[in-house]
């Protein structure tokens, strides 16, 4: 018969003990990114997202894309203005709000000064349409 080498169970616990002391250690040596940073960050991506989405559907009446719709006059801004509050209540998820501004009014809340918010801009024939994203 062979003999097996074994290793001790206080070796084993020692190499685990050394492992988790370097994973703390480097924890703190490269830390975590800023939460604001990455809130940040988010925010503008489900801003993009958005106005990626209203900026390539199709039209209701005439113009190229729902957004060039709505920035292009007064009159086809105050027509479609609910359906695009709909849209955008759809697009974005529920602990979200918005404000979409045109050239020619706005939907949505009334943007707070105190929170992160993140932004998309549009260019449009008729002038540029900005999307903001904030946390309920």
């Amino acid at each position: 018969m062979r003999e097996r080498a074994q290793l001790s169970l206080p070796v084993v616990e020692a190499g685990i003990g050394v492992l988790f002391v370097v994973a703390v250690a480097t924890a703190f040596a490269f830390g975590v990114p800023e939460v604001g940073v990455s809130r940040h960050a988010q925010l503008d991506a489900y801003a993009q997202d958005a106005a990626t989405v209203l900026g390539n559907e199709a039209p209701s009446h005439g113009e190229s894309t729902r957004l060039a719709e709505v920035a292009a006059s007064e009159d086809a801004f105050d027509r479609e203005a609910d359906a695009l509050e709909r849209r955008v209540d759809r697009i974005l998820p529920d602990n979200l709000m918005y404000r979409v501004e045109t050239p020619h009014g706005a939907v949505g809340f009334v943007r707070p000064s105190n929170v992160a918010v993140g932004v998309a801009h549009v260019p449009t024939g008729s002038g540029r349409v900005t999307v903001w994203v904030w946390y309920a």
